[in-house]
């Protein structure tokens, strides 16, 4: 590779070699590809010298593999003159140097400030160590956030979710009953919900009553994070503005439909590495993510594990061990929408009168309703509202700011109303700051004249002060303590102050208490206290006791209780009050199955008592099933394994359960919009099938199920045994096709034996041997799943005509 030129014929050498050089790195560049990332095989280019100023020393040529900070390089023209590196400016340039302009051209290496060259004439390699002010190299983003996007789909289906009720006391009887009836397709949901109860008084007979509730339909956009909804729903509303219940239409972003998509801002650290390095992050003293960096500087991505204030280290290792910490603060509100991301709704309709009493009532004049947030930088969001009907327009502003890299939220919010004639305004500020141990927030909101929105034509007016001020504090050995005070008026209402101060301790892993103190600041004689000590057992059993202290009488409770396992059992709870005139107790006992959830019970309170039962679940016809099933309030599944029974089913590799009779499974409940793992195992399946796949996504849409299949199909198959016309078995590789079928058919094994898995009814083998074609028939009947032997058939030669 270095060699001395003659002096008087200098280019042609250096023609040729760099001829024989580019050939040679072509061909290693090509082997390089089948082994390393297209990441990789890009440092393995040639860089090209458009100078010849290295040609002009007089010293030796030479293409050498450079390593610069650790990193590759590619090759290099260099000159060796004197015991030294020479290199032209161009060559610098494309290894990542920043040089000034009066740098001479050639430069001898190691006469850079801070440059060393090591040239290892063995290997023809050069390792160049340069600090980092005199290169100019790419960010290296690590952690990057991905928001993936799986395709949703949804099938047809009708749900009934039920909630069923009874009671049966000294006063009579009762039974109430919640339903929500919802349709679906890959258009949308439709969903109504109604309340029907029935209660009969001694004496009075029995009184029945049916309300609707909610009705509405809606479809998503998932690529575009948009919801419309039709019917009844709530407008949006911010911190500082009210919901209202209408009937109309809405329009506005749903996050929930990209579930990987980040919302807060997300801290980014930054760094610069000398060498190739290990990166590890470490957030008030966890791991976080750990990884490698090139050299050059780099930005690491990531989601922290907190809320609030918190202190972060980016440990770097170097290739030599050499160990560098750098100590970053930051705080985590999802208040803060990340910088460029807006959020927003808009609705439009009437308003809708005594909710949950009448079916429909609704009010005459229309209202518009519209709310927007805006992430103008990861430390500050703007948001307004605005709403109008009818002789009233509503609308104001507000932000939230984090103050510095830690120094918690600040928001401010400004709101004004017209209405008939008269105006008014509301005003909010408010701040918070936390950490792992301490917790400090204090928010108001005041309003002036006649402040009105359109919750206060059909309801009661804001309150005209609202405040609360809240710190809490957590020890490592002393538990957490903290303290609150709520103030609350409204227009022509005397102002309502309450101060709370509490304590809590958890002691080992079973042993936990609870220390509450409640004082009404307009009323010395109204305070509570409450003292709690809970204790978790075996067999997930709880057991709790409270003394509550209110004015000049003290009560006592004793509760104990089992919770169902997940996958479904028995489950109690009991329960004994003494004081405050609430002498007494209460049993349940509850069984949580696939089918749903019933519960019994008895209560014996006081003057009170009355025996009660209840029972929960949802009923599922969709794929050509009808499934009895728990309650289901986000999407699910229906697997199909095409017939075949009792196939067990995983989801997430977790055993779900078994296809029925029909060979369908509900699976229920599945995350909407993300990638939910199903498997099967074909040892499970009969030897008679072929199957597409063992594996399958289901992502469902938002309160909708979609249909699975793996793609089994029924196979007739059999292993046939042909024999000749002397009863010899066929010659091995005899060619077998199936009359009336186009495929290749199959060959002939050991003992003339063949298999086939396409037969019909009825069927003629064409068997092509060494001597001639000759042809066997027989009829296929097969009641087992297993592959039966037939034969041996009798192959006999075609007639020559």
């Amino acid at each position: 590779m270095a060699r001395r030129p003659r002096k008087t014929c200098l280019w042609p050498t250096v023609l040729t070699e760099a001829i024989l050089l580019q050939s040679l790195l072509v061909f290693g560049a090509h082997a390089a590809d089948t082994v390393t990332s297209a990441g990789s095989a890009a440092n393995s280019a040639q860089l090209t010298d458009s100078s010849d100023s290295v040609s002009r020393l007089g010293g030796t040529d030479l293409y050498l593999e450079v390593t610069l900070n650790g990193a590759q390089g590619g090759l290099a023209h260099f000159g060796y003159l004197d015991g030294e590196l020479w290199a032209s400016i161009a060559t610098l340039h494309e290894l990542g140097f920043a040089l000034p302009s009066s740098t001479p051209d050639p430069v001898r290496l190691n006469s850079l400030n801070g440059v060393q060259a090591n040239y290892d004439a063995s290997r023809q390699a050069v390792a160049i160590s340069a600090p980092l002010s005199m290169l100019k190299l790419g960010t290296t983003v690590l952690n990057a956030p991905e928001n993936s996007r799986p395709h949703a789909t949804a099938s047809p289906g009708i749900l009934l979710n039920y909630d069923i009720f009874g009671t049966e006391g000294q006063q009579g009887s009762s039974l109430s009953g919640f339903t929500e009836l919802r349709a679906f397709n890959s258009s949308g949901v439709f969903s109504s919900t109604a309340l029907s109860q029935a209660i009969h008084i001694n004496g009075a007979g029995w009184q029945n009553s049916s309300v609707r509730l909610d009705t509405s339909w809606s479809t998503s956009f998932p690529d575009s994070l948009l919801t419309l909804r039709l019917g009844d729903t709530l407008t949006d509303a911010l911190s500082w503005s009210r919901s209202t219940r209408i009937a109309g239409v809405q329009l506005g972003t749903n996050f929930t439909l990209q579930p990987y998509l980040i919302t807060a801002p997300l801290p980014a650290f930054f760094g610069s590495a000398t060498l190739p390095s290990n990166v590890q992050l470490f957030i008030n003293g966890m791991q976080q993510y750990s990884g490698q960096v090139p050299a050059g500087p780099f930005q690491l991505n990531t989601i922290p594990n907190i809320s609030g204030a918190g202190n972060a280290q980016v440990v770097l290792t170097d290739a030599l061990g050499r160990a560098t910490t750098l100590n970053f603060s930051l705080y985590n509100e999802q208040q803060l929408l990340k910088q460029g991301l807006s959020d927003w709704s808009a609705e439009f309709g009437v308003v809708r009168e005594n909710y949950g009493l009448t079916s429909f009532s609704y009010g005459h004049d229309p209202v518009g309703s519209g709310t927007w947030r805006y992430g103008v930088s990861d430390h500050l969001t703007v948001e307004a509202h605005a709403e109008g009907t009818s002789k009233l327009i509503n609308g104001g502003a507000g932000a939230a700011l984090l103050l510095g890299s830690a120094g918690g939220v600040v928001s401010a919010s400004l709101a004004q109303s017209a209405y008939a004639g008269h105006s008014g305004s509301q005003y909010g500020l408010g701040y918070s700051w936390r950490n792992d141990r301490f917790n400090f927030s204090v928010n108001g909101i005041h309003t002036r004249g006649t402040y009105t929105d359109v919750a206060t034509l059909y309801g009661s007016p804001p309150p005209s002060v609202s405040g609360q001020v809240v710190a809490g504090y957590s020890t490592e050995h002393l538990g957490s303590f903290g303290v609150s005070y709520v103030q609350l008026r409204y227009p022509q209402q005397d102002a309502t102050r309450f101060a709370t101060a509490y304590w809590s301790k958890s002691i080992g892993r079973s042993l936990s208490l609870s220390l509450s103190f409640n004082q009404n600041i307009g009323n010395a004689a109204s305070r509570s206290m409450f003292l709690v000590a809970t204790i978790a057992l075996e067999h997930d059993i709880t057991v709790s006791s409270s003394v509550q202290r209110n004015g000049n009488s003290t009560g006592f409770v004793v509760n104990a209780s089992q919770s169902p396992p997940s996958e479904g059992g028995f489950s109690w709870r009991a329960a004994l009050r003494q004081g405050n005139d609430q002498n007494g107790g209460q049993g349940e006992v509850d069984y949580l199955g696939r089918y749903g959830q019933l519960q019994a019970g008895v209560s014996s309170i006081g003057q009170t008592r009355y025996g009660y039962a209840g029972a929960t679940g949802a009923l599922v016809l969709m794929g050509g099933g009808v499934f009895a099933t728990r309650q289901i309030s986000t999407g699910f599944a229906v697997i199909s394994t095409d017939g075949i029974p009792h196939v067990p089913v995983k989801l997430e590799n977790n055993l779900i359960g078994t296809t029925d009779s029909q060979g369908l499974l509900l699976v229920s409940p599945l995350n909407a919009y993300q990638n939910n793992q199903l498997s099967i195992d074909p040892m499970d399946l009969p030897a008679n099938v072929r199957i597409d796949r063992v594996k399958a996504l289901a992502t469902p849409t938002d309160r909708a199920g979609t249909l699975v299949r793996f793609g089994i199909t029924p196979i007739r198959a059999a292993s046939i045994i042909l024999h000749d016309d002397s009863g010899q078995p066929l010659p091995l590789g005899s060619r077998v096709t199936i009359q009336g079928q186009a495929d290749n058919g199959s060959m002939t094994g050991f003992d003339g034996t063949v298999y086939l898995d396409t037969l019909g009814e009825h069927n003629t083998l064409i068997v092509h041997t060494p001597t001639g074609v000759c042809r066997a028939s027989f009829d296929y009947h097969n009641v087992s799943e297993t592959i039966p032997t037939l034969g041996p058939l009798l192959c006999r030669k075609d007639i020559s005509p």
